[in-house]
């Protein structure tokens, strides 16, 4: 196991919120957590897809079921089955506090159009 690489405990809590390792279709999938720990690895050092080591499987397996996983919600559901219960574990003396800060930019600062003013419009010079 390597250093960032899941520890057993985090594993057994995140093992339940996975999908099936029996897709649909086709075989059966590589190791989920095999998988998740290139994910992983990869969003660490935001090195190419190409550039995984081989302890984490296939390049194009890590990234197929990262992509997959992306787009029909599988990451969302995983971070949400793992907040829930949260709140309550931190007890009745847990808060929320929301940073209601307000910075106001100069309008040109927002990229907003503005007119030359009389003196640009010749390079400086007065007509």
């Amino acid at each position: 196991m390597k250093r960032h690489d899941l520890t057993d405990g985090e594993w057994a809590r995140l093992e339940v919120l996975l999908p099936s390792m029996r897709p649909r279709r086709g075989g059966r999938w590589a190791d989920h957590r095999m998988v998740i720990n290139g994910v992983f690895f990869r969003t660490r050092t935001s090195g190419p897809w190409r550039d995984l080591p081989g302890c984490y499987g296939n390049w194009k397996t890590v990234y197929n079921r990262h992509r997959r996983w992306s787009l029909d919600g599988t990451w969302a559901r995983i971070l949400d089955g793992l907040r829930a219960g949260c709140d309550e574990a931190e007890g009745k003396d847990w808060t929320v506090s929301a940073d209601s800060t307000i910075a106001r930019a100069h309008q040109h600062a927002a990229g907003a159009r503005r007119a030359p003013a009389a003196d640009d419009r010749a390079g400086g010079w007065i007509e």
